[in-house]
């Protein structure tokens, strides 16, 4: 019995050792395969062409639009802990073509944006809100705005800064 089984040890692990093939090349079709997820993932992701972003070969559009803003940052200084602030920024499109606003979002769940979301004429004047809640904060904050236009360069960040003071623990003194 010890004999039969030692033998069915002996020739199965023969058998696991003798059918690997360490020579073969990695594996078969493999190119095959990457090519057709790299498809598949270049049809669910389209690249989006934007005529006012200039590609490594073209020049910029010397028609875009232009947003320029009044100020790029805004401090809202010292606020207490708790409070809910808001900053309107006010910006220009200076270019020749009408600016239209895509989006804007905020690098924190706090701070949120409102825009214009009109397109605004060359010359003519457009508006980003942010407000910024500053619940379950403290000290010094900065939070960026991305707006994602139709400009050249297509996103232009602004920002607000502000320094939370700690909550005030006033109360009768124990001595």
């Amino acid at each position: 019995m010890k004999r039969t089984l030692f033998s069915a040890l002996l020739l199965s692990g023969a058998l696991m050792f003798g059918a690997c093939n360490n020579d073969k090349p990695a594996e078969v079709g493999a190119e095959g395969m990457n090519a057709a997820a790299t498809a598949a993932s270049d049809a669910a992701n389209p690249t989006v062409d934007n005529p006012n972003v200039a590609s490594e070969t073209e020049a910029p559009n010397p028609n875009a639009p232009v947003m320029t803003f009044t100020e790029s940052e805004f401090n809202f200084g010292d606020i207490k802990a708790g409070d809910v602030v808001k900053h309107t920024f006010e910006f220009t499109n200076t270019g020749k073509s009408p600016l239209l606003i895509e989006n804007a979002t905020a690098s924190c769940g706090c701070t949120t944006p409102n825009w214009t979301k009109d397109p605004i004429a060359p010359g003519g004047k457009g508006t980003i809100d942010v407000q910024f809640d500053s619940h379950g904060k403290a000290g010094l904050q900065n939070k960026e705005v991305a707006v994602r236009a139709n400009t050249q360069p297509n996103i232009t960040q602004i920002a607000i800064r502000a320094n939370i003071l700690p909550a005030s623990t006033e109360g009768p003194v124990k001595q």
